[in-house]
């Protein structure tokens, strides 16, 4: 795989990265370095976490994935040289006040999570610093509409840059990113960076795969047009494009025991729990068997060969799962197959946007 540049920034990574949000809650810590020493074997040199993770967030794995990581890094002191390392400072709270207690993100706050962070990656250096969602009030994680109404925004996203920007004046940090953005933040950002000289973002980590293309509503061109590059989560639809659900469904004695909708039911009752996305993923999922692929193989393949991906985070609870994913590079879709896959989104949309 060859390494591809992060917007405007001096980061080159993988096309492929790992996404760790399983490790500490589906994942033990031993797994998850066995996953760590596995992907660096494989070429990969991109590892995406957060200081909120595990993922279902609670107040007793919360950090727990950085710290993981950390201790790997430890355990293998010549492994951060060779990997471009990204985590994010979460937004306001949304339910988790063990994460942030006010309704805002202040300067205080990214500053604190930042050092927390680099204690628990036991880093000097963090080479992406994402923020995971908008301090503002947006339509995210399954929300659909903008409400001016529930706006509570406390600190404007110049300050947010400025207390970026004295991260990276201190060395702790090398670039910055967003994510669950809109339109509007990314222009703001970049706007407001090139107007105050501060540093631009390179990133936005945003929901993107078969079941979720609203990227390509308008932030596609919005990206592209400003340089900013998409790193791509959850291409696999939360595990619904894999087909493993296909026969049994996400709940009920039939589904499959140890998946994540079925083992949580906070996922159930988030957008990729919902019926209609389940039943979008089945026909996908039929379409690459009709056209010998595995739905795995088409879903990531969809991903990894669209301009509009920089690069994609996959997570996984096992070294075969991670194999599985990378083995698919390479893959090709058929104009034939793009199109029938075009013609299923016209019907079914975006389920789990």
């Amino acid at each position: 795989m060859q390494k591809i540049q992060l917007g405007q920034s001096d980061l080159r990574v993988t096309p492929i990265c790992l996404g760790t949000m399983t490790f500490g809650e589906q994942v033990a810590e031993a797994d998850a370095h066995a996953i760590l020493s596995r992907a660096l074997e494989r070429g990969l040199n991109f590892i995406d976490t957060a200081e909120m993770y595990a993922v279902p967030a609670r107040a007793e794995t919360c950090g727990a994935t950085e710290r993981i990581i950390g201790n790997w890094l430890a355990k293998n002191p010549g492994a951060r040289q060779k990997l471009v390392l990204a985590t994010k400072v979460a937004g306001p709270g949304r339910g988790m006040p063990w994460v942030r207690s006010g309704r805002g993100m202040t300067a205080a706050d990214i500053a604190a999570s930042c050092e927390g962070s680099l204690r628990r990656l036991r880093t000097d250096v963090i080479d992406l610093y994402q923020i995971h969602w908008p301090e503002r009030h947006v339509p995210a994680f399954g929300a659909l509409y903008y409400d001016p109404a529930k706006e509570a925004s406390s600190t404007p996203i110049h300050e947010q840059l400025q207390a970026l920007a004295r991260l990276v004046q201190a060395g702790k940090v090398r670039c910055i990113g967003l994510s669950n953005e809109t339109p509007y933040g990314v222009h703001e950002f970049v706007r407001l960076a090139e107007q105050h000289a501060l540093p631009r973002v390179a990133t936005v980590q945003n929901p993107y795969c078969l079941i979720n293309r609203s990227w390509e509503n308008a932030l596609d061109e919005t990206c592209h047009r400003l340089a900013v590059s998409l790193l791509a989560y959850s291409p696999l639809g939360f595990g619904l494009l894999t087909g493993k659900y296909d026969a049994g469904g996400t709940t009920g004695p039939s589904a499959p025991k140890d998946a994540r909708i079925t083992v949580y039911e906070s996922m159930r009752g988030q957008r990729w729990g919902r019926p209609e996305a389940l039943q979008a993923a089945r026909r996908y999922n039929a379409l690459a068997r009709a056209n010998g692929l595995t739905p795995t193989q088409m879903a990531l393949a969809f991903c990894y060969t669209k301009w509009q991906v920089a690069s994609s985070i996959i997570g996984v609870t096992c070294a075969a799962q991670l194999d599985e994913n990378l083995n698919a590079w390479g893959t090709r879709l058929s104009p034939e197959l793009l199109q029938a896959i075009d013609a299923i989104r016209r019907e079914m949309r975006d389920p789990a946007q």
